[in-house]
């Protein structure tokens, strides 16, 4: 007969210990990669357009949108900024890499860590049952 599994107590220090250092990877995985593009990405050409006469009409904005537009305190000077802006949808290579290699670098981890308590596990539920 084998012992039943336990799975250890974890204390309050444990706990939050855990919670910020998972937060910390979440936070340095999306900040790494923007802060290595900073000085590069304001230097991009043709990220924003510029209109010469910022008229709803020179920003392609129907009645609906712009009507939706003054509802929140913009007037067609003010939206023109964000409605040119335009998103930098380009991929930096290196920065996938890093963000890859922390998501699976932390998968790695916590597998290779909780391999102990996964084996006793799986020798609990199935080592006794005849599998014929």
């Amino acid at each position: 007969m084998t012992t039943r599994y336990i799975p250890p107590k974890q204390g309050w220090f444990g706990q939050v210990f855990d919670s910020l250092f998972i937060l910390i990877l979440v936070y340095a995985s999306l900040m790494i990669p923007l802060f290595m593009n900073t000085t590069e990405s304001e230097s991009v050409e043709g990220t924003a357009i510029e209109a010469v006469v910022p008229t709803w009409e020179s920003l392609g904005v129907n009645n609906v949108a712009q009507t939706q537009w003054e509802k929140l305190g913009y007037d067609a000077t003010s939206a023109a900024e964000i409605i040119n802006d335009r998103f930098d949808y380009e991929i930096d290579p290196l920065s996938l890499i890093i963000t890859a290699a922390f998501i699976i670098g932390y998968f790695f981890f916590m597998i290779k860590i909780s391999e102990k308590e996964y084996r006793q596990v799986i020798s609990e539920k199935f080592d006794d049952e005849d599998i014929s």
